[in-house]
């Protein structure tokens, strides 16, 4: 024992030397950490901020689009992601789960919601538990969830199914302006958060307006990241997007699509394009094109990438003849009563004579009935012979057809003009060969409706801030270029009237009735893919630029059609399908304005004579051939009685009411005047009560049923305002489920 002592003392001496210089260290780091206040450099007061601060992203709203009249094309709406929680660590209580505890039901029930086989919904589920994840989400069919449906999935109470709330682009409309409008889609940034990323039309060219600054909140929390009740916090507003308001004016543009819809289901055109404007103020109305596409789903885009209206030039055929003529007359060098000789036209000696369209012309005829025939003889001449090839070339600049407008939309292209040989300086007099936009058409065109001022196009009426309504930017009309005098312009107009009125005129179809209207039609030839023209009477690109009324227009309107089916006696008849978009657009849209027509027929006067005991069929006959409506009440052949009664003073057009021998019955009164229902209610011995004010809207008594003397008539009475205000609900929300079907149908 003695022996080993010594070595106890000494192991438990050096232990003691150890711990006492551990203690020392210790000490020493302590103190320095408690005077510095840093370890290994870094400061611990930072390294704990870092720890309990948290920074939260307060996401700003992206700007909404409206029309002219504040009506929402476009805007954001809340859209929710789909969840299931599968980790059975969140269920701490097993009565409340917290997670997916039966697959198969979960996806069962699920596959009813969204556009997912239920197979595919069990496979995400137990691959998610198999391989240990906290949850799994489930593609493209579990994202945009609506509202409606997420309260619908929440109402069958699955354990761990769950909703991350999100935002989309909405566009209420559908199909609606889509070229100009554009889209919106969600692109993920590098912080792994998604951001509304314009990607076409003004979506695109103004997605820094549009587009908010995300906000943040900088807050103290505790180990888990919750809130302390007295932590700092410090919170950066969001600053929303601003709003933009386009001149399109919705009830115009609505007039254009239903106009191309009901073209593109009869005449399967390979493609329509279209423009409505102010002249006026250079503001765009309408534009539209087929085919076109939704821009909430996408449906259809793959066949129209390009807004046709402003991002593809092509050969304008005789339209172009309208400012041809224009530069002729400013130049005083356009004799109307002038003859020359129609049918062909050599250039030079070397060049291929030019032809008219039918081929042999029409003779020695005059220029101004070569303006109204579309002779493309005429234009060469006036082109070479009458301007000079220069002067014709400062006339194309001073249109504006050898740069972009400018409009406010992306990828604007401009025009091509040849203009090298002098075969090519008179086939762009008469629109072959030079290649322009229909934007640049509508602008050239505004100087002969506004007194030869020239105005840029614009689609941006003006940009508001979102937050506080002030305005930041607002369009003005802005005069480019004076080409012609206002002296001019009249002329052009009265000349370009005569191809509408004229029987020798191309444009007979494009009359409206009430108005005048100045315009020129346009056939131009489509290049094909071997680099020559199509050949076949209706490969063509035919088209119309109007104005209307002829001596104050408010309105122009451009409408081409390129290569529609039509068949038989409509074969090359290319003015069919554009007048039937061109027409409705034109006099809806001066209705709609409240432009009085520049043409009031006076009504003639008569005197109703007795009919009773006439021949219904001969009496109905000769009633329509004087200009009234005839309804007639009853099936028999013999009338027994009339309204208005005989030797009472009628105007054309007033319906006559004629009551027969045969059983009675109810005539459909939708759209009627007060005024007409109480004949049929006098003639049948009706009880007639009436709701309202305006015109037939409803009534009680469906049409052809049998008519008893004493029964009630009760019809419901709605003002034009007060029908189009419905038909504007009933538009909107067919629209909405239009666009949801459309959401799905994608989804699938």
């Amino acid at each position: 024992m003695s022996k080993k002592q010594p070595y106890m003392n000494a192991g438990a001496a050096i232990l003691f030397v150890i711990f006492g210089l551990l203690f020392f260290v210790l000490l020493f780091r302590y103190y320095s950490i408690q005077i510095t206040g840093e370890v290994g450099g870094q400061p611990l007061a930072a390294k704990a901020q870092q720890k309990y601060n948290r920074e939260g992203t307060l996401a700003a709203a992206r700007g909404e689009i409206f029309d002219r009249n504040g009506e929402v094309i476009a805007e954001d709406t809340a859209a929710y992601t789909l969840i299931a929680i599968v980790d059975k660590k969140m269920t701490t209580n097993p009565k409340k789960p917290q997670h997916v505890k039966d697959p198969q039901k979960t996806a069962k029930e699920l596959a009813k919601y969204i556009q997912m086989d239920e197979t595919e919904i069990y496979s995400i589920l137990t691959k998610g538990i198999s391989k240990g994840r906290f949850q799994v989400e489930f593609g493209k069919a579990g994202k945009d969830i609506t509202h409606q449906t997420k309260k619908e999935i929440e109402a069958l109470e699955l354990p761990g199914i769950t909703f991350i709330r999100d935002s989309k682009r909405f566009y209420p409309n559908g199909m609606f302006a889509s070229h100009v409008v554009g889209y919106a889609d969600r692109v993920e940034q590098k912080d792994q958060t998604y951001k509304s990323i314009g990607k076409m039309g003004i979506e695109k060219s103004l997605n820094t307006e549009l587009t908010g600054v995300d906000g943040k909140i900088n807050y103290e929390s505790d180990l888990w990241g919750y809130l302390l009740p007295n932590g700092k916090e410090k919170i950066t507003p969001a600053q929303n997007g601003n709003d933009v308001y386009l001149t399109i004016d919705k009830k115009i543009q609505t007039f254009l699509e239903d106009a191309m819809n009901k073209v593109a289901k009869e005449y399967k055109p390979k493609k329509i394009i279209a423009i409505v404007a102010d002249p006026k103020t250079g503001e765009i109305l309408a534009m539209g094109q087929r085919p076109s596409f939704y821009p909430k789903t996408k449906e259809g885009i793959d066949k129209s990438w390009h807004n046709e209206a402003v991002e593809t030039s092509f050969e304008p055929g005789s339209t172009m003849k309208i400012f041809t003529l224009a530069a002729a007359v400013q130049e005083n060098v356009f004799n109307p009563n002038e003859y020359y000789q129609s049918g062909s036209y050599k250039v030079t000696n070397k060049d291929k004579a030019i032809h008219d369209h039918n081929g042999s012309g029409w003779g020695s005829i005059s220029y101004l009935e070569g303006v109204q025939r579309s002779s493309n003889v005429a234009f060469a001449k006036i082109a070479k012979e009458k301007l000079g090839f220069e002067r014709f070339r400062e006339y194309l600049t001073k249109f504006g057809f050898n740069k972009p407008t400018g409009i406010e939309l992306p990828d604007e292209t401009s025009g091509k003009i040849q203009f090298t040989y002098p075969i090519e300086k008179i086939t762009t007099a008469y629109g072959q060969g030079t290649a322009i936009t229909p934007i640049q058409q509508i602008q050239a065109a505004t100087a002969i409706a506004n007194g030869g001022k020239m105005l840029k196009p614009h689609v941006v009426e003006k940009i508001v801030n979102h937050d506080t309504g002030e305005t930041i930017k607002e369009s003005s009309p802005e005069v480019v270029s004076t080409p012609i005098s206002a002296e001019t312009a009249s002329k052009v107009r009265d000349i370009l009237e005569t191809v509408v009125t004229s029987p020798k005129g191309t444009g007979g179809r494009y009359k409206i009735e009430g108005y005048s209207v100045a315009g020129k039609t346009g056939t131009a030839n489509i290049p094909g893919p071997n680099g020559k023209y199509l050949r076949g009477v209706n490969s063509y690109m035919f088209s119309f630029l109007g104005m209307a009324p002829k001596d104050d227009p408010k309105l122009i309107v451009y409408v081409a059609v390129q290569e529609p089916v039509l068949e038989g006696l409509e074969a090359g008849q290319g003015a069919i399908p554009v007048s039937g978009v061109f027409n409705p657009v034109m006099q809806n849209s001066l209705h709609y304005l409240n432009i009085q027509p520049s043409v009031l027929e006076k009504a003639a006067i008569n005197k109703m004579a007795n009919l009773k005991g006439h021949s219904v069929m001969e009496t109905v006959k000769d009633l329509k051939e004087k200009g009234f409506e005839t309804v007639v009440l009853g099936n028999g052949t013999e009338i027994t009685g009339q309204l208005p009664k005989a030797g009472t003073t009628i105007l054309e057009g007033e319906k006559v009411i004629l009551q027969t021998n045969g059983e009675l019955t109810v005539p459909d009164m939708t759209g009627w005047s007060i005024r007409d229902v109480m004949k049929v209610a006098n003639l049948a011995g009706l009880k007639l009560n009436s709701k309202g004010k305006g015109y037939v809207a409803q009534q009680n008594i469906k049409p052809k049923s049998p008519l008893k003397e004493g029964d009630f008539l009760i019809v419901d009475l709605k003002t034009p305002e007060e029908q189009w205000n419905e038909e504007k609900e009933a538009s909107t929300d067919k629209n909405k489920d239009q666009t949801e079907k459309q959401e799905e149908k994608v989804k699938d």
